[in-house]
Formats: structure tokens, sequence, C-alpha cells
């Protein structure tokens, strides 16, 4: 915004499901920024809350996912909704040309990211999966801005979010611009690979788990100086096999 490269409005939001998503939802109705619109393929708690505030002014969709309460407000109140909500095919809502040319600022959730940007997003320990992707790639491959969203740690701080190489890719670091944590924003745009590592340790791991991430990166980066993105390949995802052998990823 201050570039002049955003309207104080805002670019239409495209926001994914879950507790995080709903969050940031929630969080920008005490912003500056009136009046949001969203273009996106599912509604939740968060959005409607918005549009109750006035803080949203219509919302482009192809579902919701609503909670009881939710829908129960959705259905007491659906002649307010009626001329501010409209819900589009799945071919139209996630087309990546209407995607690019609207703009639109993706923000979708994440299990885990790796310190070169990758992101997982479906599977716990890279073979259980947690939801599907959903159409987050959509939005993450043709959005003005996509940002992907995650506590820094899980289980009562057992599980870094940040780690060395993630189990398992859905959203290759070309597709990822922004990183964000409860500690900070990792804004990886136009970074080679070793800067955006160090950005990601720096601005979004949780420091019980930085001085492991900024130890594996120096050692990476030391003994392979010619490399696009150093990695050990005999430690990448020892983090997840410790975690599975000891039940935290932290070091005995």
């Amino acid at each position: 915004m201050k570039g002049g490269r955003l309207p104080a409005s805002l670019l239409p939001l495209q926001s994914g499901v879950g507790n995080i998503a709903n969050a940031v939802l929630r969080g920008l109705d005490g912003g500056p920024f009136r009046p949001l619109t969203a273009y996106t393929e599912v509604i939740q708690d968060g959005m409607l809350a918005l549009l109750n505030s006035g803080t949203m002014s219509t919302i482009s969709a192809t579902a919701f996912s609503l909670s009881e309460e939710g829908a129960a407000d959705l259905h007491a109140n659906i002649a307010e909704y009626h001329d501010r909500i409209i819900l589009r095919p799945q071919e139209i809502s996630n087309h990546p040309e209407v995607i690019r040319r609207l703009g639109c600022l993706a923000m979708n959730g994440a299990i885990e990211a790796d310190i070169y940007g990758n992101i997982n997003s479906t599977h716990v320990m890279g073979s259980s999966i947690m939801n599907g992707i959903g159409g987050s790639g959509d939005f993450a491959r043709n959005a003005y801005i996509a940002m992907f969203l995650t506590p820094s740690t899980a289980k009562n701080g057992s599980i870094s979010s940040i780690v060395p190489m993630v189990s398992h890719v859905d959203h290759t670091e070309h597709d990822v611009h922004v990183v964000i944590t409860e500690w900070g924003v990792a804004d990886l745009r136009g970074l080679a690979p070793r800067r955006r590592a160090q950005k990601i340790i720096d601005n979004c791991a949780h420091p019980d788990y930085r001085p492991m991430l900024q130890d594996y990166f120096n050692r990476a980066s030391a003994t392979a100086p010619g490399k696009h993105t150093p990695h050990m390949l005999e430690e990448a995802l020892s983090w997840h096999a410790r975690y599975l052998r000891e039940g935290t990823m932290r070091p005995s």
C-alpha cells in the first residue's frame, strides 16, 4: 500500500479453510482496510462476520463450510446476504485466469514449511493425510500474493512447523510468496534460496527451534558452498524421524 501497488481496500481476498484462516479473517475486522471483497472457494464463519460488521462488502465463492452457529446465522439472515454473496461453479471460482486477472490475495494454511519456502499443507509426517489440498493450489499459483499461515509449533511444542525439508510437498517454493507465523512475516519475493532460508529462520521459526535450524543451514551451506539450495540429505528429514521415534523433534 505504501508503494502504491495495493489500494486502500486491498485486492479480493481468498482464504483457506480452518481455524487459522478464520482467526486471520476476524483479525481483519479491526483493521483499516474497508470495504474488503472476497473471491474465494469456500465461505467460513469469519467471512460472514466481516459481512455483518460492514468490513466486507461482497463475497464470491463456490461453497460454504460453516459451524452450526454460522449456518444458523446464514439461515436467519439469508435476505441480508442475498445481494452480497454469489456462488459460482468451481470452474469459475477457481479458474486460473480469473484469479490472476483479479489479483487475488491468497491466504492458505500450512502443516509445515521448510527453510526454502516449500509448503506441506496436507500430510502429517509425510504420510498421514489431515486434509485434502482443496483449491489452495489454484490460488497460490495464480494469486498476486500467495501467503501461507501456520503456528510455528504443534503438539505443545514437540513439533516445529518450520523444518529443514518438508516431508510432503503441496506447494513448491516457486508458488510461495510469503510465510507467516505468530513470530513474524517472511516476504520471500525476489529472494534467492539462501536468502529465503535466512529470512524464514529469523522471522518465522519458534525461538526453541531457531538455533537448530540455523545450525542445519550453516552446516549445509559449509558442506556445499557451490550448491544453489544447500541440504544435507542424511539429516534433512531427521526431525520427522526423531518425532516418530521419540515423540518430539527436539534432540534428547
